[in-house]
């Protein structure tokens, strides 16, 4: 008997939202999973997909355009919107000759950041007229939760011209005080860069950056920031130290300097998060924020980014918090268990002293 993808899509999608998951897998081989609360769960009732399977489930998600591209590069990012207004991040790749598509649910509603237990001075951040900001952290740990979470605040608040530069669009803005143009890469523009230059000549105020993935995007971002304009960006670094050496050293050596001298100018601050189990169930933010003052500044001139931590963990008082302290005060909360604090913490000797 013939089987019927329209159908098994949307009963897949309507378990997705009743089991409160973040993300499905279609794996040639494999049962489809979900992940709850951060774990992988096999749905051992569903049958084993077949080739036949996963590029049926890939046809109905994707453009043409994009099943192509994905027929030529055996890869491709896209975005799926169910006529439910169900939205999904995805990605289809091969691995070992066959297909898998990996899928992230994008949440209708843009949370605020109390819903989302994030540290209220992120706000204090939405407030800047210029200026580069970055969240970072592994992939799927919330980045772009958080920055939407601060656009949003921005649009609700203040009468800005935002243009974010996505690949694919994730969140949909709805205009309150902005004007928000959402741009996707391989849509509305060809790559990060020309998005990015294109937005100069846009009379734009703030800009989202999905992601800086090479040294020319990273220079136009931190342009943009130093020229009048509000700029938020992601990167894949775990601390805000190694975020500064990521950005530094993805120059050329005669550049570096010059681009140390223009980070130091225009940096406002840099978050960086991690989603740990909570107790009771669901995910909950342990993460550090660097602000960038003078005695920071001086230290990206200075190319000393390995004191950075140091003045992160004295830095309570402006604000500033290391992430041992973070899930310390998660662990006395009672959020999150002590072995998982100890499993997040990249520096567990000093974490023990805190708990």
């Amino acid at each position: 008997m013939a089987v019927d993808y329209k159908r098994e899509l949307s009963a897949l999608i309507e378990l997705i939202i009743q089991e409160e998951a973040s993300d499905l897998h279609l794996s040639v081989g494999a049962h489809p999973l979900i992940r709850v609360s951060g774990t992988l769960i096999p749905l051992v009732k569903k049958p084993i997909l077949t080739d036949s399977d996963a590029k049926s489930f890939a046809k109905l998600l994707m453009r043409e355009d994009q099943f192509a591209r994905y027929q030529e590069f055996n890869e491709v990012d896209f975005s799926f919107e169910n006529t439910e207004g169900v939205r999904f991040r995805g990605n289809a790749f091969h691995q070992r000759g066959k297909m898998g598509i990996a899928l992230r649910l994008i949440p209708n509603v843009i949370r605020n950041f109390e819903e989302l237990n994030l540290p209220p001075i992120l706000e204090s951040f939405t407030q800047r007229a210029q200026g580069f900001f970055l969240c970072v952290g592994p992939v799927g740990q919330g980045k772009s939760t958080t920055l939407a979470a601060m656009v949003n605040k921005i649009n609700a608040t203040r009468a800005e011209h935002i243009v974010t530069i996505e690949d694919p669009i994730e969140y949909i803005y709805q205009e309150e005080k902005s004007l928000i143009d959402q741009r996707e890469i391989g849509i509305d523009s060809k790559n990060f860069e020309s998005a990015l230059n294109s937005a100069f000549r846009q009379d734009v105020d703030v800009i989202l950056v999905g992601e800086m993935r090479n040294k020319e995007t990273i220079g136009a971002a931190v342009t943009a920031a130093e020229t009048g304009h509000l700029v938020y960006s992601t990167l894949h670094t775990n601390d805000a130290a190694q975020t500064i050496n990521r950005i530094v050293d993805s120059f050329p050596g005669d550049q570096q300097d010059q681009i140390r001298v223009q980070l130091a100018g225009s940096l406002i601050a840099i978050f960086s998060q991690r989603l740990i189990p909570h107790i009771a169930g669901g995910l909950v933010p342990a993460y550090e924020l660097l602000i960038n003052n003078t005695a920071v500044a001086n230290l990206i001139r200075e190319n000393r980014i390995h004191e950075i931590p140091s003045v992160i963990e004295t830095g309570l008082e402006q604000g500033m918090i290391d992430m041992n302290r973070s899930l310390a005060r998660l662990v006395q909360n009672g959020d999150i268990t002590v072995e998982n604090a100890f499993t997040y913490s990249s520096n567990q000797k000093g974490l023990e002293r805190l708990i």
